[in-house]
């Protein structure tokens, strides 16, 4: 999936302002945190940024270069401004797209994940003749995070931690409209010493009281193999193979010859906290 991603406005053009920020740099903070949590967190994903840095770029040059690059997405980050009275969120899609198009279905699932997590008022879906969406070739998005000119999501926009929840839900988003697959890391595996596995629970419960008298803690656990039970003695469960082959040694050196590591997935329970 090849996803242009458009940080709106930086360099001479700063966009909105207001509460002491300006809307290119709250633009281009939580689109590098959208590249770096996508390209970090999942598999065959491309992201080519119109800007990483406070740079000019007009509006044609973006969608040029993202038709050229032939992206499959156009998501264009910015910020709102009006009165200073007016706040929340809203993403905006071309005004001649059908609410039936796959861009609308899009617009959909982002909208959905974004507004799930970023405590800002829920504006709608709405649809607009900007540049971005018209002229690029492919879906495009663009979204609207927050009023800059109101004290309130002016506050929220100061926060790292609220810029980051922001690029997650447009991430969250982005994965599920492309079906995108996470990467497989060491951070999500677990390696588990086994000090033995038997069929006899009272053979794995010498093996323990073997291990405890050396000095080295391990529990029984269960695994079914061929349909058959197997009380299997763990010794230690870690995140990095360095650590547990360090524990394999201990192992080993206490006697017990036949112990091995096996891999096994993380269970990872994720919760989000909604603030209404």
């Amino acid at each position: 999936m090849k996803l242009y991603l458009d940080p709106g406005h930086g360099g001479s053009d700063s966009g909105a302002s207001g509460n002491g920020l300006l809307e290119k740099n709250i633009n281009l903070d939580i689109a590098l945190r959208i590249r770096n949590t996508l390209v970090n967190s999942y598999e065959n994903v491309e992201v080519l940024m119109s800007r990483t840095t406070d740079t000019t770029k007009s509006l044609q040059q973006r969608t040029d270069e993202a038709n050229a690059w032939g992206a499959d997405y156009f998501l264009s980050i910015h910020c709102n401004s009006f009165n200073g009275a007016a706040q929340g969120y809203e993403d905006y899609i071309h005004s001649n797209l059908s609410d039936s198009s796959l861009t609308a279905s899009y617009q959909d699932i982002l909208h959905t994940e974004v507004t799930r997590v970023n405590q800002l008022t829920n504006r709608g879906q709405k649809k607009a003749n900007f540049h971005v969406l018209r002229e690029s070739s492919m879906p495009a998005l663009l979204t609207e995070n927050g009023f800059i000119d109101n004290a309130q999501d002016a506050n929220l926009m100061m926060q790292s931690t609220w810029r980051q929840t922001v690029a997650q839900g447009h991430v969250n988003g982005i994965a599920i409209a492309f079906n995108l697959q996470p990467k497989q890391n060491d951070t999500d595996i677990l390696y588990k010493v086994i000090a033995g596995s038997f069929q006899s629970r009272d053979n794995a419960e010498e093996r323990v009281a073997y291990l405890s008298g050396r000095g080295i803690d391990s529990f029984i656990g269960t695994v079914t193999i061929s349909g058959e039970l197997w009380y299997r003695v763990q010794a230690g469960a870690f995140s990095t193979r360095d650590s547990a082959e360090a524990r394999l040694e201990e192992v080993q050196n206490a006697g017990v010859t036949d112990a091995y590591i096996v891999t096994e997935q993380k269970l990872t329970i994720v919760q989000t906290a909604v603030s209404n």
